[in-house]
């Protein structure tokens, strides 16, 4: 991963959902400048912000205000691990296997995707909601958990779709792997959000003076499912070597597919909710 410049890693914390958006955008021109891949996971992170405001302001959460606070909150610790990373220090495991992997040519996209959701989700998800809604405040924080949840379950639907711009033998994965894309998909994130859940309701009623021992422990598991996603195995080495000879290996195209990939309607969203679909 080459370094980004200082403005860029700055650790100053965003305090809003519109500075959450500016530093995003930052992170993704920086990426895509620098022709570096930990921009995929960025510009796709960049899109759900910006659907998730979408939603604040047109009242579509249950609680508007606490969705903000929950949105910065859980960015702030991908902002933080970025900059970490890029100032030459150690994010979490999580992260660090993530960004680390940004500059190995081997990985296909969805996998950079997929390890840049499973950090984001797995550790720091449950840990930004157990924050935002600590103790008896939590259970009510439950709708708007699924619905966030949900704008990136159906936007990462529609990116294995747009990938194939990008990346045209994407299907030897379903021919090679029994689907394996789509069941790592719902690994890392259908399931990733019910761990998620179960991990803030660990957090909530703890003073946060001692959650360093449970966010280790969590944050250990969850670097080793991201070597997982790394590496799954022999079985699709051959499928995943295929797909990455003939994908692009013009990092800043796949950004600008990953950055103008149309998110879900929020109708859309709440009704994928409501019938319970991943």
């Amino acid at each position: 991963m080459v370094r980004p410049a200082a403005a860029e890693s700055a650790t100053v914390e965003a305090t809003t959902v519109e500075e959450v958006l500016a530093a995003l955008d930052a992170a993704v021109a920086g990426a895509r400048d620098r022709r570096d891949r930990a921009g995929y996971f960025a510009a796709l992170y960049r899109t759900v912000t910006a659907k998730v405001k979408e939603g604040i302001d047109a009242g579509f959460f249950d609680d508007g205000p606490r969705m903000a606070r929950l949105d910065v909150v859980f960015a702030n610790r991908y902002l933080a691990a970025f900059a970490q990373f890029a100032a030459g220090g150690t994010p979490s495991r999580s992260w660090a296997v993530a960004f680390q992997t940004a500059t190995a040519w081997r990985p296909i996209v969805l996998q950079h995707l997929l390890l840049g959701i499973n950090a984001h989700i797995n550790l720091d998800l449950g840990i930004a909601a157990a924050v935002v809604a600590p103790g008896g405040a939590l259970p009510g924080l439950r709708r708007d958990f699924d619905r966030i949840n949900e704008i990136l379950a159906l936007l990462v639907a529609q990116v294995k779709t747009d990938l194939r711009q990008v990346s045209p033998l994407m299907g030897l994965l379903d021919l090679a792997g029994g689907r394996y894309d789509e069941e790592l998909i719902r690994f890392s994130i259908e399931v990733a959000r019910t761990e998620a859940w179960r991990f803030a309701v660990e957090l909530a009623p703890l003073d946060p003076a001692v959650w360093s021992g449970p966010v280790g422990a969590r944050d250990v598991r969850v670097a080793r499912l991201a070597r997982v996603v790394r590496d799954p195995g022999l079985g699709l080495r051959a499928a995943l070597l295929a797909i990455r000879a003939v994908e692009t290996g013009d990092v800043r195209s796949v950004i600008d597919v990953l950055d103008g990939v149309e998110p879900p309607s929020l109708a859309r969203v709440e009704a994928s909710v409501r019938a319970g679909a991943p």
